[in-house]
């Protein structure tokens, strides 16, 4: 892209002229939902993304995680309508793969323990941590939407 910028009696005036040699292919593709989908129509980038904004929002809740006053129950509904909601946001336009099921698995699984203040090297099966919260394997949570 050609600029210029010239100053006249009319103040600055910028031009820019595109030709279409200078456009660049996107490698990957924000769609309006922002989101990310490589050249490969993989979702990889999107879900990895997606894990970003929920660890945000997770950890903006760490006060309730820590409050010694909400039970369990509480603190889960909480999970699940404040960060698991911001993770499975657009899942249904994800390629589910293997590998990203076991990604976000993996993270609701670290933030269940949080909640539970489960530390290594305690450690507990996942089927007993969803049946201890109630929750549902990420691939169903996935499939229902």
């Amino acid at each position: 892209m050609k600029t210029s910028t010239s100053e006249g009696k009319h103040g600055i005036q910028w031009t820019a002229r595109n030709h279409l040699d200078d456009l660049d292919f996107a490698d990957d593709l924000a769609l309006l939902s922002r989101s990310i989908i490589d050249e490969h129509g993989s979702s990889d980038a999107d879900v990895k993304a997606r894990i970003g904004k929920t660890r945000t929002a997770f950890l903006q809740l760490k006060n309730i995680w820590n409050s010694k006053q909400l039970s369990t129950n509480i603190k889960v509904r909480i999970f699940n309508t404040n960060v698991k909601a911001v993770l499975l946001y657009g899942a249904e336009t994800w390629r589910t793969t293997t590998t990203i099921i076991k990604k976000v698995q993996v993270f609701i699984n670290s933030c269940l323990r949080k909640i539970l203040n489960i530390h290594w090297p305690d450690t507990i099966s996942n089927s007993l941590l969803w049946e201890r919260t109630n929750q549902l394997p990420a691939e169903e949570e996935i499939r229902k939407r």
